[in-house]
């Protein structure tokens, strides 16, 4: 199989799919790896590293799409590659269907196999090719939070730890799962005062277990959520509903709870966002005010740290890769049912439950594009 790797393009993304060692384990595998000229270089990555491990540079997006039989990728397809998608080409990448009806359609009407990294799941339930992003996204939310607390910044001036005879900030997250849970972690380590909310009780329970004692784990609901929100410095959006837009659980009105100069760093906005007044945002301008709150809503974080971020991504991916390109995808989701569930779209037909109900999409059952 050809496998394709483009230079991704959204604004300020700088991360890369693959990684040189990737690229040398499927070249072992009998298979051909295109990568698009500077491709890697912005995550410390040259031409002359994928080269030595067996790839081929190409110089142009157009030549990785017309001779891939798979595009590996690191988010969604932007405007300028969605015509170059071919009929029955996989693409293997972070789509997001949820936040954008217009890249559904786009990607229905190209008939491509859609495999999505988020909706992945194992038996379990966890989400290994999410996971990796998460937790770097859920560190990122507290680093870049802290920052905008900063007078210059625009925020209330506060530092997350406080110092000698003077409180913590207050950092309150809404959502446990993995996002979350690295969020706390660091915000807990920082020294700040950190108010956790989940739905799942048994999830309450492990993190009263693991965090250190500044930190509080509460039930998640509009009572508590507002009742919080006068005291916090710092909020952070870490709620996850897969393959599904995620819940508004803060509303424009109870932004008026919040003090002036407060943040709001909400992470689930690549799933739409988890509060009411969350828009994407992009590295180069990340911020904005309503009702005096800064909000920060860049929806791909971990493209600051692209050495980091794509060395986490590319270790997770390749077992997935490499199934793919040996077997096809068909036997490789017939085997695997973790596949089964990143199977999004299907030359137009809609595989995932969450998007056809979303956008009033008929549900097509994996099953029958297997049979």
């Amino acid at each position: 199989m050809v496998v394709g790797v483009p230079v991704e393009i959204k604004e300020n993304e700088n991360r890369v799919s693959m990684t040189p060692y990737a690229v040398h384990t499927l070249v072992n595998d009998g298979h051909e790896v295109l990568i698009q000229d500077s491709a890697g270089v912005k995550s410390g990555f040259s031409n002359d590293e994928y080269k030595k491990n067996g790839a081929r540079i190409v110089g142009t997006l157009d030549e990785v799409y017309q001779q891939s039989d798979m595009i590996v990728k690191v988010k969604e397809p932007q405007e300028a590659e969605l015509s170059k998608i071919r009929e029955s080409q996989i693409v293997f990448t972070y789509f997001h269907f949820a936040a954008s009806k217009e890249l559904t359609d786009s990607i229905v009407s190209s008939k491509c196999v859609a495999i999505a990294y988020e909706t992945v799941q194992t038996e379990n339930k966890n989400l290994p090719l999410l996971v990796p992003m998460s937790e770097i996204a859920g560190r990122l939310s507290v680093h870049n939070g802290a920052k905008c607390l900063e007078s210059n910044q625009g925020g209330r001036g506060v530092l997350l730890s406080g110092s000698t005879g003077i409180e913590p900030a207050t950092v309150t997250i809404i959502g446990g799962g993995i996002v979350g849970s690295n969020a706390c972690k660091l915000a807990a380590g920082l020294g700040a005062k950190v108010n956790i909310l989940d739905v799942n009780v048994q999830k309450l329970q492990y993190l009263s277990d693991v965090m250190p004692p500044n930190v509080t784990t509460l039930f998640s609901d509009s009572h508590n959520i507002e009742r919080l929100l006068p005291q916090t410095d710092l909020l952070i959006g870490a709620v996850l509903i897969v393959g599904s837009k995620a819940p508004n659980l803060v509303s424009r009105e109870m932004l008026g709870k919040m003090k002036k100069g407060s943040v709001i760093i909400d992470v689930a906005v690549d799933q739409g966002g988890c509060v009411e007044t969350c828009k994407p945002t992009t590295h180069a301008n990340p911020t904005y005010f309503v009702d005096d709150v800064l909000h920060y809503c860049v929806a791909n974080m971990p493209g600051a740290v692209p050495y980091t971020s794509t060395m986490a991504l590319s270790n997770s991916t390749i077992p997935y890769i490499r199934s793919i390109a040996k077997h096809g995808y068909k036997k490789s989701i017939a085997a695997n049912k973790s596949l089964q569930y990143g199977l999004n779209i299907h030359k137009g037909d809609v595989t995932h439950p969450a998007v056809a109900d979303l956008f009033d999409y008929d549900y097509t059952p994996v099953k029958e594009i297997l049979s």
